[in-house]
């Protein structure tokens, strides 16, 4: 055994005894551990706070010019639209512009291209602005650019109508193929454009309604208000009548009717006899036309048939209807004349019928028994 002093040394340099397995409180932290933590973050920050200074300040130059640069961009897109106002403004002084040009067809058109074009600025600027943040965090961007253009190619595969319907609609107000107070057929409806719009248009059609056709279901558009139409009528007379005195007719009536307002804006070319359209037994047709206002065909047309009706009873000009015309009818055979007179077998009771009847065999009776 060992002596007293050499277990008690042995007692003091043993290990202290292990927690229980009930637990323990956990062990304060002391002051120089704090002082050591404390010394190691100021360290950490003095070896790294220039490199983050130096990427806020990349950042905050990054916004920076990002907003100024959307902010100039936008201001000249809206000047450029404010220009093309004032110079289809400056065109209305002319008569002839007057006529051509549309107040709200010209403020749609510039709103919407406006629109378009600064919406592409900004999602253009923004979006390398933010790009050029995230790869200032040391971020890889090719998984997200990878990742953002498969997301592209489902969404546009998914909304492809949406896509087509407004690319669609940005190339037809580019194009300025149609504006508001046009009339146009688009194939699916025809009426008036009341409304242009990136991914609908709207017509109001002859009856009242109104139509919404999507841009990118329309694959053909006629315009029916641009440049110059056609009034065409087609006059049809007797064979008999003389060509030269209805010729004179028509001639008198053109004349007139280019002099007199509000015809003579509408009419932007004389009125011409083009001759005979076709000539028939019974009839021939003599064609009228001439060239108006765009839109206002119609009107033209059906002034010229009020005139020309008048103008042909005052002279005295018949105008029949149709392909194939009726003549008067003190003038039509009689259609009694070539039917034979009644005749008498057509009375079953004559004697006539009766002999002309098939005999008929009498059957022979039987012997009485």
């Amino acid at each position: 055994m060992s002596s007293p002093p050499a277990v008690l040394l042995a007692a003091d340099a043993s290990p202290s005894p292990s927690p229980s397995p009930s637990g323990s409180t956990p062990a304060v932290p002391t002051l120089q551990d704090a002082q050591e933590s404390a010394t190691n973050a100021a360290s950490w920050v003095e070896q790294n706070w220039s490199t983050w200074l130096a990427m806020g300040l990349q950042i905050l130059l990054i916004v920076v010019v990002a907003v100024a640069l959307r902010a100039v961009v936008r201001r000249a897109i809206t000047q450029l639209i404010d220009r093309m106002n004032r110079t289809a403004q400056a065109v209305d002084g002319s008569a002839l512009g007057g006529l051509l040009v549309n107040a709200e067809r010209r403020r749609q058109r510039a709103a919407a291209i406006g629109s378009v074009l600064r919406s592409v600025a900004s999602f253009l600027i923004l979006g390398t602005a933010a790009l050029m943040v995230l790869s200032t965090f040391q971020i890889n961007l090719a998984p997200l650019l990878a990742s953002a253009g498969v997301a592209g190619v489902a969404i546009g595969f998914g909304a492809r109508n949406l896509v087509t319907d407004f690319l669609s609609g940005v190339f037809m107000i580019l194009e300025d193929q149609y504006g508001v107070g046009d009339v146009i057929d688009a194939g699916v409806a025809t009426g008036e454009v009341i409304e242009v719009g990136l991914r609908v248009t709207k017509l109001r059609g002859d009856s009242g309604e109104i139509w919404y056709v999507r841009n990118g279901e329309v694959k053909r558009i006629g315009n029916l208000s641009q440049g110059w139409a056609t009034a065409g009528v087609d006059v049809t007379v007797r064979a008999s009548e003389d060509l030269d005195r209805v010729k004179a007719t028509l001639d008198e009536v053109a004349e007139k009717m280019s002099k007199e307002e509000p015809w003579n804006e509408l009419l932007w070319g004389p009125v011409e006899v083009l001759g005979l359209d076709s000539v028939l037994i019974d009839s021939m047709v003599v064609r009228v036309s001439a060239r108006t206002m765009p839109g206002k065909s119609v009107t033209v047309e059906r002034e010229l048939r009020w005139r020309i009706k008048r103008a042909f009873d005052a002279a005295s000009i018949r105008i029949v209807g149709g392909a194939t015309a009726v003549e008067d009818q003190e003038d039509a055979p009689d259609p009694t004349a070539t039917v034979a007179a009644p005749s008498v077998y057509s009375n079953a009771d004559s004697p006539q019928a009766k002999a002309t009847a098939p005999i008929v065999a009498q059957r022979a009776e039987p012997p009485v028994k």
